[in-house]
């Protein structure tokens, strides 16, 4: 539930908030007593009745203290009493047994890497944000866990036909080995019979080529698909060839936005706005 104004100005007077350290104190510390309320909540699941209010109910199972347990949060690092029960009974669900890192260090992990950021980048961010010491060795192992998930996306069966199919390259720079080099993520859209969009393919290569293209048309029709009505891509010298060599029933069409930003090159820039207003 979203917090009023008012409510959090009082946050801020009360605990003297003067700084982002302050600010993520302050979470962290709200952030532990909201963890060891639900524990709390979890164990009087557990045992049926909540502390001190057993009343008649029959059972030889009760709370029998706490154990300490240290966490690492997105907050920092605090220690949490975990409850427990004299039967030994008691398995929580929200932070298990053994488990001690619960800031989702995995996805921010995964997180970075896409963002085109190396694993020894990775590693000082964590260690600098979160004060989490992740070895590079650790950040490529982790990364690694989702390369079988891309290949079998990648590799998934198709729709045998498409009405329509979009393909176009998306141009980005990474850095590899040290150095900043350019990136072309070649992109194959498809819409469906029942009219719904997918992502049929993405794959990285140097750089856009009608060759390229073709070695993934012909993994499109590997895949299952047999027919696509139209085609929709720009004017790169060799697509039209490449498309009919895999798919030669398929019409294609030039793509608009392209065609209007060719169109555009050969426009002055006093008279652009007119121009655009006309279409």
């Amino acid at each position: 539930m979203p917090v009023a104004k008012e409510q959090i100005r009082q946050i801020i007077s009360e605990n003297n908030l003067s700084s982002v350290a302050d600010v993520y104190a302050l979470l962290r510390d709200s952030f532990k007593d909201i963890l060891q309320e639900l524990m709390e909540a979890e164990l009087d699941a557990t045992l049926g009745y909540e502390k001190n209010r057993k009343g008649d109910l029959q059972t030889d199972n009760k709370r029998n203290g706490h154990s300490p347990k240290d966490l690492k949060s997105q907050y920092g690092e605090f220690q949490i009493d975990v409850p427990r029960d004299r039967n030994g009974e008691f398995e929580p669900k929200l932070i298990p047994k053994y488990q001690r890192d619960i800031s989702g260090i995995e996805e921010k992990v995964i997180s970075l890497y896409a963002r085109g950021m190396s694993t020894r980048d990775i590693h000082d961010q964590l260690n600098d944000l979160y004060g989490i010491e992740l070895s590079a060795e650790m950040v490529s192992k982790i990364t690694d866990k989702i390369l079988p998930q891309v290949k079998e996306w990648q590799s998934r069966p198709l729709n045998p036909v498409y009405p329509f199919v979009f393909m176009d390259c998306i141009h980005y720079k990474a850095r590899e080995d040290g150095r900043i080099s350019s990136r072309a993520a070649y992109v194959v859209l498809g819409v469906t019979a029942e009219g719904y969009k997918e992502i049929l393919s993405i794959t990285v290569g140097a750089n856009e080529t009608s060759k390229f293209w073709l070695g993934m048309l012909n993994d499109l029709h590997d895949r299952g698909v047999k027919d696509v009505l139209f085609f929709c891509v720009d004017g790169l010298p060799g697509f039209k060839e490449a498309i009919q060599a895999v798919f030669p029933k398929a019409e294609i069409q030039r793509c608009v936005i392209h065609m209007l930003r060719n169109s555009f090159k050969y426009v002055s820039y006093k008279d652009l706005k007119k121009f655009a207003s006309e279409f």
